[in-house]
């Protein structure tokens, strides 16, 4: 599959890049951002991708995170896609900031219209790691996941859904129990009809409840000034609870008073994530 490198930036000795590619699971143009740290020049190193929150693309972690010193330090290939199929053309796409354009929600719609192209989570699972793995220096079996807010959700489902897939996960600000909050109503009824249980299948406190086993250690950060999670969109003490019961290894971190839900909280503790994810992946 064709790469298109859209820009190529250095970066403490490594190189943050931009490309485009056509994507077969989505049917449309993507962009992905790739840091490739000093060591891949030499060596095939492990890779972390992020997935990001409502209405961001690819550009807002590679500019706003500050990832790139400690992902240079540990070696780590970082991997950045955008958050939703582009220019589908699909009538309602962008009417909202918080469904269609920008807010694929990391499942595969099963509705009309959406089914074709809203299909982020194989996308993030199959055709990404693929496309990555065959153009750049990694190591396929060391691979791991975080995100924030939306792109929480992902991360944790991801993780959850594929047991053994991912080394590590961890999120900030993450939408833990979307069949109980609107955004979560919202996305997932129109991606995926009305069936509730359809819904379950992609929420990430359903999800840890039926995990298999206890060999994940999952690290969340939550700013305590997020004024999501006072609207009740997040709902981390739901997905707490389930970990609890399930004894599910969960490090949740709330952040002193101040801490929102922006990149800067994110800028904050990118360096402990990055170490935690380092560690399970011997990097």
């Amino acid at each position: 599959m064709a790469l298109k490198q859209v820009s190529s930036n250095k970066c403490f000795e490594g190189f943050q890049k931009v490309f485009e590619h056509d994507s077969a699971e989505l049917k449309c143009k993507m962009k992905f951002g790739i840091y490739l740290p000093p060591k891949a020049e030499t060596r095939k190193c492990p890779v972390l991708y992020w997935l990001s929150g409502l209405t961001c693309t690819e550009q807002n972690f590679i500019t706003k995170a500050g990832f790139h010193q400690a992902a240079a330090e540990h070696g780590l290939i970082v991997v950045a896609p955008d958050t939703s199929p582009r220019g589908c053309n699909i009538e309602g796409e962008d009417e909202s900031w918080d469904f269609g354009t920008g807010a694929g929600f990391y499942v595969d719609a099963t509705e009309d219209p959406w089914k074709t192209n809203y299909r982020m989570y194989s996308y993030i699972k199959d055709e990404l790691p693929k496309l990555i793995n065959a153009n750049f220096p990694t190591d396929p079996e060391r691979m791991s996941i975080f995100g924030h807010s939306m792109g929480g959700h992902g991360a944790l489902i991801l993780a959850l859904k594929n047991p053994g897939k991912y080394k590590s996960v961890s999120a900030f600000a993450p939408i833990c129990n979307p069949i109980q909050c609107q955004w979560g109503k919202k996305a997932l009824g129109g991606y995926l009809g009305s069936d509730v249980s359809k819904w379950e299948a992609y929420d990430a406190t359903q999800l840890v409840k039926s995990y298999p086993d206890s060999h994940l250690d999952i690290l969340i950060d939550q700013g305590k000034d997020d004024q999501f999670l006072s609207a009740g969109q997040l709902l981390p003490d739901n997905f707490i609870a389930a970990c609890t019961e399930r004894k599910i290894p969960v490090v949740f971190r709330l952040q002193q008073a101040g801490y929102d839900h922006s990149y800067f909280f994110i800028a904050t503790f990118i360096n402990d994530h990055i170490r935690h994810h380092a560690k399970y992946l011997n990097a």
